[in-house]
């Protein structure tokens, strides 16, 4: 029993569930934009897209391929909206606030271990090296 409440109380079990009620949270907020937001706009300018009504009889059995084709089409456009809504801006941000940092160390030529810079002699193997 010991080792299950270690478990939980690991930082990791509370982060993932944090990210589980963020995500739920998130989700609901992406599938309003699209419902309210974007399906309308879509269907304002070709017609609503619904192929609900699409399927085949075999025997007694109905395949309703056209709900699998709204979910598709669904997906593509939530996956559409969470990429450049959220994943392209969060990169741009993410890089620009990133600093590019100098190197301020190289290689020894000789003996390859990582000297500064600036040095003019290697200080694991003696070697004269060319200033940078």
């Amino acid at each position: 029993m010991s080792g299950f409440k270690k478990f939980l109380m690991q930082g990791n079990v509370i982060d993932l569930a944090v990210a589980v009620v963020i995500g739920a949270t998130f989700n609901s907020i992406v599938q309003s934009f699209v419902k309210d937001l974007l399906t309308p706009l879509i269907s304002a300018f070709g017609g609503l897209p619904d192929f609900s009504s699409l399927r085949v009889t075999v025997g007694q059995s109905d395949f309703m391929y056209g709900n699998f084709i709204n979910a598709v089409v669904s997906f593509l456009i939530v996956a559409g909206v969470v990429y450049f809504l959220v994943v392209k801006p969060y990169a741009h941000v993410k890089d620009r606030l990133t600093a590019k940092v100098e190197a301020t160390t190289r290689d020894c030529p000789e003996c390859l271990s990582e000297i500064p810079k600036a040095a003019s002699r290697c200080a694991f193997c003696s070697a004269q090296v060319a200033t940078v």
